[in-house]
């Protein structure tokens, strides 16, 4: 009995050591051509004429000056300062978004009755409220129209601009 399960042992240790040399054997000779072919691949790259240098330089440079090199003086180049826009198109950039359909109280555009009761408060109460914000009962508008960009002249056109098209 034990020396059927020696016996026994022995094969299997046999069988799987003619397996593993068989997976090494087929391996090997899988592997064996494999420099030539990298020497083909890299015969396409070499025979384009370029470089070593040329194949493996950074895509870009970062130059960083030292400190004792001089900065160039800044030319001063006068930028034209924009040209102001009109209240239509101050109108049409800003506050169409609000005005357009009356969200948050917004008195709508052309509607008269709407526009009475602001009207009647006068011009300087309307440009102020424009210019710095309104907190109504209705809800709240910010400063600007929320486009801190305006110049205030551009505020009072568009509001001129939203005037005279209530009226």
């Amino acid at each position: 009995m034990a020396e059927k399960r020696y016996a026994t042992n022995v094969s299997i240790i046999l069988g799987v050591s003619v397996v593993l040399m068989l997976f090494i054997f087929l391996l090997v000779g899988h592997h064996r051509d494999i420099p030539d072919r990298v020497r083909m691949d890299r015969g396409a790259l070499l025979g384009t004429g370029s470089s070593a240098a040329e194949r493996i330089k950074p895509v870009a440079q970062v130059n960083v000056a030292s400190a004792e090199t001089q900065p160039e003086p800044v030319k001063n180049a006068a930028a034209a300062p924009p040209t102001p826009r009109n209240g239509q198109q101050v109108y049409q950039a800003t506050c169409v978004a609000c005005h357009d359909a009356g969200i948050a109280g917004a008195p709508k555009l052309g509607d008269k009755s709407q526009w009475a009761k602001h009207i009647a408060k006068g011009r300087d109460a309307l440009y102020a409220s424009a210019v710095n914000g309104v907190q109504g009962s209705a809800g709240a508008m910010p400063p600007k129209g929320g486009n801190p960009a305006l110049s205030n002249a551009e505020v009072r056109a568009a509001v001129d601009y939203m005037v005279a098209r209530s009226k």
